[in-house]
């Protein structure tokens, strides 16, 4: 009985590799001949390149309380940042950190900040206080 179920596994797990290998031959990734043409260096406009925001080294602080629980995503507004992107943030008390979009909020950069309610359970935080955050740009 071992013995089968070792062998059902091993061929569970191959029947993957199999599927990825043929799509490749059969060239499910390659990109069609016409977008190659379309997508060329030349037709690319200078304006239309967008460049990363400019973040910052290291991790800022911030205190921070529940925002708009009806606005979705995981969010914080913070007047740290000028542009909106992706961030870490860092609860130092407790170690939980999580990945969420930073956007930026009027005031000055020593002004409080706003969690949303699936960024505050993300880092397993109380709804009902206010938390010191290391925010990282990077």
């Amino acid at each position: 009985m071992r013995y089968m179920l070792l062998t059902f596994c091993v061929l569970i797990a191959g029947c993957d590799i199999v599927r990825s290998t043929t799509d490749r031959v059969q060239g499910a990734d390659s990109v069609p001949a016409e977008a190659e043409e379309a997508v060329t260096e030349e037709s690319v406009e200078p304006e239309l390149v967008a460049t990363a925001p400019a973040g910052w080294v290291g991790a800022k602080t911030t205190i921070a309380g529940l925002g708009d629980p009806t606005t979705p995503g995981r969010w914080l507004q913070t007047p740290l940042v000028d542009t909106e992107f992706t961030g870490r943030v860092v609860v130092p008390k407790t170690g939980s950190q999580a990945y969420i979009t930073l956007v930026p909020a009027p005031g000055p950069e020593s002004g409080g900040s706003r969690l949303s309610l699936d960024a505050m359970r993300a880092l397993l935080l109380p709804f009902d206080e206010l938390v010191e955050l290391e925010v990282y740009s990077n």
